[in-house]
């Protein structure tokens, strides 16, 4: 295959997902080396939200494509395998969004009746909200359940939180699918406050991991992330949102999510006065005024993704059990260039 054959759009398999057959074709040049790694750039958040109507993570995606250098039949086998057959409603959506059918939904704009007047004043001065109770404490349990039993760890027990596990990456685990999961991306507190923050209802839920942040020792230091951003600083940066969710109560030094409160205000300033030739990514981003968030178990934070934000390292006794969830539309505007 060249790539001047890369398949359509249009062409589907036997799960009748429109992209997924040309998304597979473009992985495989990528990997065969035929295809440049940021070729078709301008495709990529149709791409991901592809992806997360299938239920799967970019992730684990991508490590499973250069891995097993599946057919487009096995590829399709593996989706199944992993995340189950997807929604025929989630199905129809994308289509008509790739055939450029309106839905009826298309940017539709959101009725703010969850976030008041003061919410919205304290999001415009600094950039993130905590949603309270946005998911029960019940429900988090039954995802700490989930983290724990898939790394092979028991929460109340110190000697077990540093086992050695594939799925640990840091303090970040490789664990996408679950019933528990999808229950917290789906709660409506959650879909609501981004909706009302994006002013429009047409998002879709990212399929992303969870993170398990236990207590440092002598032999188990914390190594980030720190802060940083995950997205370009090519000014100016679009409006982008992200979250998480705590699933079980977080002081501030308990490995809690850090952030620079208002920073999207003056971001742009910033750089522009730094010295010539300077890197903003290796700054000291700390002393821009990081604050950890303290929240109960079921407390969502969400924030602009131009605030510096990350973890921290956890001096208490007890874990930290995290949940990353976003809501974006598939138009959502990203920077051509990374910087």
């Amino acid at each position: 295959m060249l790539p001047h054959e890369i398949i359509p759009s249009a062409e589907t398999g036997k799960l009748q997902v429109m992209h997924l057959k040309r998304y597979w074709s473009k992985s495989i040049l990528k990997r065969e080396g035929k295809l440049p790694s940021d070729a078709f750039h301008d495709e990529w958040k149709i791409d991901t939200t592809l992806l997360n109507v299938l239920g799967i993570g970019v992730e684990q995606t991508i490590q499973y494509v250069y891995r097993d250098a599946p057919s487009f039949e096995q590829f399709e086998n593996w989706i199944i395998e992993v995340s189950g057959f997807p929604a025929e409603e989630k199905i129809g959506q994308f289509n008509q969004l790739l055939s450029g059918v309106n839905n009826g939904n298309v940017a539709e704009a959101a009725q703010h009746s969850l976030l008041s007047k003061s919410d919205l004043g304290f999001w415009h001065q600094n950039g993130y909200l905590i949603i309270r109770e946005a998911v029960s404490r019940e429900h988090c349990d039954q995802t700490i359940e989930a983290l724990c039993s898939y790394i092979g760890i028991n929460r109340y027990d110190a000697a077990t939180w540093y086992n050695l596990h594939p799925a640990k990456q840091g303090i970040m685990v490789q664990l996408f699918q679950h019933p528990a999961l999808e229950q917290n991306r789906n709660a409506f507190k959650i879909r609501k406050v981004y909706e009302e923050l994006w002013n429009r209802t047409d998002l879709w839920a990212n399929t992303d991991r969870v993170s398990f942040n236990p207590p440092e020792t002598r032999t188990h230091l914390f190594r980030g992330p720190y802060l940083h951003w995950d997205v370009s600083l090519d000014q100016p940066i679009p409006f982008g949102l992200q979250g998480l969710l705590y699933l079980s109560d977080t002081a501030k030094n308990q490995g809690a999510f850090t952030l620079v409160p208002g920073f999207q205000n003056r971001i742009g300033d910033w750089i522009n006065n730094l010295p010539p030739g300077a890197n903003p990514r290796n700054e000291d981003l700390y002393a821009l005024g990081a604050e950890p968030i303290a929240a109960n178990a079921g407390d969502f934070i969400i924030w602009h993704h131009a605030l510096p934000h990350g973890s921290s390292p956890n001096t208490s006794s007890v874990p930290r059990f995290v949940q990353y969830i976003n809501y974006s539309p598939a138009d959502e505007k990203e920077s051509d260039t990374w910087k």
